[in-house]
């Protein structure tokens, strides 16, 4: 889920999805309530620990912090040298955790094709929307981590890619290599409040209307494709906050418009990273069934 999050056009809550932790994720973060709360307030620290589902959560938050801070970079100097392998790569991906999480809907109806529809067009929207210039004060970076957070727990939607658009992606990203403290725990905090109170509609809505929200998530994946395919026209221009020029807005094009720009479409190597991708993604659930199988 880290490696996801730090790519803008890629969702840890999709990894969440595919492996099979999606509701046991969403329904352990609701579990942290004012009773919960109070058992650690009150030194009950066991008890509080079992009730937030603490191993798992623990689990999981450790492994994103490791990968956020050992892979970011990495992954930034990949997307530079080797951009058409790793979002073939991300493509694949995303394609076959589309299919994966649309074979759960066991019902179809008219409501769940009009969410999924629905969730294609305000996935597709986002990739295509400018990102905007906005202001660094405490109150905006608070409600930048709020809707970021908010986003990268739904598959198919990036965190990274909300704070993009909220033109405060350099800002957040600069101020973690630099140990920026007061901007971190801003951030952090406006994540917790956005995590704590955007958890209970998720897990009200999938509890209640479970095929049609599944068929939303699956949507939101399939929209956000156009992010994540492989060959890209660079539309305008940005200065980043090392004052190199980086790419602002990008459009989608075929592989024979990308070589008319005199470019290598690498149309083979990214069939071969696409195949991987989804060969990834059908390990993991294959895993994923076995452990649930185990448990039962």
């Amino acid at each position: 889920m880290g490696a996801a999050d730090v790519v803008p056009g890629v969702s840890g809550g999709t990894i969440a999805f595919i492996t099979g932790i999606y509701e046991e994720l969403i329904n352990s973060i609701k579990s942290l309530d004012g009773k919960t709360f109070r058992l650690f307030f009150t030194f009950k620290w066991s008890d509080f620990w079992k009730s937030i589902n603490g191993n798992f959560l623990f689990s999981v938050l450790l492994g994103i912090i490791v990968s956020v801070f050992s892979l970011a970079k990495l992954i930034s100097y990949l997307l530079e040298v080797h951009s058409i392998k790793v979002w073939s790569f991300f493509f694949g991906l995303v394609v076959i955790s589309a299919i994966t999480i649309l074979r759960e809907v066991k019902k179809w109806s008219f409501s769940v094709v009009v969410m999924l529809l629905i969730g294609i067009i305000i996935a597709y929207y986002i990739t295509i929307v400018s990102p905007s210039t906005t202001p660094n004060a405490w109150w905006f970076v608070l409600l930048s981590g709020a809707v970021a957070i908010s986003a990268m727990i739904l598959p198919g939607i990036s965190g990274a890619f909300i704070l993009l658009i909220l033109g405060k992606y350099e800002y957040v990203t600069g101020a973690l290599h630099e140990l920026n403290i007061p901007v971190i725990l801003i951030f952090v905090v406006g994540c917790v409040l956005g995590l704590l109170s955007f958890v209970r509609l998720i897990s009200w809505v999938l509890n209640k209307y479970y095929y049609t929200t599944v068929a939303l998530l699956s949507g939101f994946m399939i929209g956000s494709l156009n992010k994540v395919w492989p060959w890209k026209e660079i539309i305008s221009y940005r200065i980043d906050s090392h004052g190199e020029q980086v790419a602002l807005q990008e459009k989608s094009i075929l592989p024979s418009q990308y070589l008319s720009l005199g470019n290598n479409p690498e149309i083979l190597e990214a069939l071969l990273f696409m195949a991987i991708g989804i060969g990834v993604v059908v390990i993991i659930e294959k895993i994923a069934h076995a452990n649930e199988k185990e448990e039962s």
